[in-house]
This record gives C-alpha cells, structure tokens and sequence, in this order.
C-alpha cells in the first residue's frame, strides 16, 4: 500500500530484511522458496531504478549457515553487483556479526557494505544523488552486555543500548544531510510471530520509537510483518517469506523508499509472490482430500485441522497423496464430543473403546459385533486393573 507519493523524490532505495537464508519450515529447507523471491527483488531494483538496497539483519538463518544458504547470497549479490546498485548490510539476532563481516573492507570497493561492528557504526556509507547527499548508517545487532562491555558504559537495557548507540551516531552526524538508519530491534507497541527468536526473557528487549528521533528513515528488520511505529518513517519492511503458520496472513514484500531532497520519505510496498504459499485447511479427512483433487495450489505448505470426531486410519498419509507439502496435522475434533467446543488440552471425550471401534470399522470395513464389543471392554478393563495395581 503507498502511504505518500513524493514525484520530487531525488533518491530511491529498497528497504528490506529477514532473508533467513537457510531457514527450513518443517522438514523443508526453503532454498528453492527463497530464491524464486530473491530474484523478485532483483527485478525491482531494475525496474524503480534505485539507488541502494538494505537489508536490515537476519540475513542468514543461523550463525554458521548452510553451504547451500551462502552460496545463494553470493549469487545474489553477484547478480545485483552487475546493476552497480550498492548494498548496505548490518547483522540480525539470527546472524554472526563476525562471519558475515569477514572481508568487509574489501567487499566495499565492490559496493557490498557490511557494518558488522561498532567502529563502521559511525562510518556512514555516503552516497550522492542528483547532487545531494546520503548518509546510510548501521547500528549492527547488539545487546545490553556486548554494548556496556564496548563502551564501558553502565549499560543495562535493550531501551539505554540503542540510546547510548544512537548518541555516537549523532556525535559524527551531519544535521545538514539526509541520514538514514538501519537497525535491527523489537519497537515498543509493535507486532510480533512465531517466527521470530525472543531476544531475551520478560519483555526486557522492547525499544521506544523515540530512539530513533532525528533521522529521516529508519530501516528496521526483526519483525516479520511490515509495519512502522510511532512514526511512518521509522518501520519494518517484514520477512521475505512466510516463515510459520502464524504469518499465513501477512502481506510479504519489500519497502520501496522515496527521498526528497529535504528528507521526507514516502514508501510503497512491493509485494512478493512465493512459489508456495502458506495456508490452514479445515475440514473432515474426505472433504479435505477431495478438496486437493481440484486444489490448482495443492503444492503449497499447509497445516490441516481435522475436523472428524472419530479416530481416523493414516490421515497423514492420505493427505499427502493430494498435498504434498503438509506440514503439520491437528485433530481437535477428538477433543470434543459431537457439536461441543472445548478449550485445547482438555482430555479426550473418546476413550479407548470408542477409538478402537473406530479403528477396526475403517480397518475391516464393518462395525465391531455385540460379542467382538464386549471382548474389548473387557481387555481395556483388564489393562487399567493392571495400570491400577
């Protein structure tokens, strides 16, 4: 959605973040996913003609990555090296600052800038534009420890980290430019999923907005769901993928950014198609299965929620046979009884018995006989006797 149209905008970039590179869903490694997105991306960048990309941390999944996953972002950097756009990086929760800054300075001659630390913190990446000029700093992923450990300051909050980092950066700023910022942090009041790792324990990694007062953008990556807050300016462009269930209604994309020449920002999201979607199925085993026959995008990744009050056989296996790639099952219909609504983790309303007669009907393809029923009352009565004893 564009918020603001500026037509005297002198300079575009592409704000995005949470790459993920690595990441599996499941049991899927989301290589093939992530790189049908990427080239989207690198689409864009021609397309709108803009200046420089962002990417504000998680770039990789996790801190010693997968072969598989570094040899994508060296072909996409590779790729978007041939368009001579520069590309400014700063390390997530999710990222080693250390590994992904190996040979920064020499990777910035070739215009990939990757601020890795606390001294390129307050280098800013400069940029000129139509003869104005931009200064992009990076506030690498950082916490109270590694911060009052720097600066031998009495550092003891996520909120007094990023004050105390935003205040250097002012220090060496120049009032006069357009400054733009890339961090990597829970906002105060933002929203967050599944998804996303915790960066510590009882609420005590949330920053105000007001941190960030005094640049006229701020790039932030962490949340995966594109928002901004306290000020339109000061936003997440989102993940580039749907990374767990919680996100199937999210918008992906990336965040294309105008500047005019006095620093007001207008955005406008770019949307990003995946080549599977994310999605939650309800129903009975039948109606779900005969649902994918004619499903034009069985292939996506799906979680289904049964609906059938009885036990049924291999429902797993029989929903593959029409969605490949579902992921996880759930049967909350054998939690309640026939039309009854119960809150999750309350104890079945089957028993043995009933999910035994369910099972040999599905098996043998009739009902259990009046003596065959008793057989196994009588069993199940013996085995909790013994349970019992």
């Amino acid at each position: 959605m564009q918020i603001e149209k500026n037509y005297d905008a002198y300079m575009k970039f592409i704000h995005t973040s949470d790459w993920h590179l690595g990441r599996q869903f499941a049991s899927r490694i989301l290589i093939e996913d992530q790189e049908y997105v990427l080239d989207q991306i690198i689409a864009y960048l021609e397309q709108h003609q803009v200046q420089a990309l962002l990417i504000s941390g998680d770039i990789y999944d996790r801190s010693v990555p997968p072969v598989s996953a570094v040899a994508l972002l060296d072909k996409t950097l590779s790729r978007i090296g041939q368009l001579n756009i520069p590309v400014i990086m700063i390390p997530g929760n999710h990222d080693s600052a250390q590994r992904l800054g190996f040979a920064a300075q020499q990777l910035s001659a070739s215009g990939v800038h990757i601020i890795a630390d606390f001294e390129q913190m307050l280098r800013p990446v400069v940029i000129d534009a139509k003869g104005e000029r931009v200064a992009f700093y990076g506030m690498p992923f950082n916490d109270p420890e590694l911060v009052r450990n720097h600066f031998q300051e009495p550092v003891n909050s996520y909120e007094a980290a990023h004050c105390l980092l935003t205040e250097k950066i002012r220090q060496v700023m120049d009032v006069q430019s357009v400054n733009v910022l890339l961090a990597h942090c829970f906002l105060e009041g933002a929203v967050n999923s599944e998804s996303e790792r915790p960066l510590s324990i009882g609420g005590s990694d949330v920053v105000p907005h007001t941190v960030f007062e005094g640049f006229d953008y701020v790039a932030l990556g962490h949340l995966h769901a594109p928002q901004y807050k306290g000020a339109e300016h000061i936003r997440y462009s989102g993940s580039i993928l749907k990374y767990s269930f919680s996100e199937q209604f999210h918008k992906k994309g990336v965040t294309l950014v105008e500047l005019d020449a006095g620093g007001r920002a207008s955005v406008q999201n770019l949307p990003l198609k995946p080549l599977r979607d994310v999605r939650t199925l309800e129903g009975t085993l039948t109606g779900i299965v005969e649902m994918g026959r004619h499903d034009p995008n069985a292939h996506d990744y799906v979680l289904v929620k049964l609906a059938d009050t009885h036990a049924v056989l291999d429902p797993m296996g029989k929903i593959r046979e029409v969605y490949p790639n579902v992921l996880q099952l759930e049967k909350p219909g054998l939690y309640r009884a026939e039309g009854e609504v119960v809150a999750p983790g309350q104890a079945l309303k089957r028993d043995e018995y009933d999910l035994f007669c369910d099972f040999f009907e599905q098996v043998a393809g009739q009902a259990l006989s009046e003596p065959q029923k008793q057989a196994v009352k009588e069993v199940i009565l013996e085995v909790r006797k013994e349970e019992q004893a």
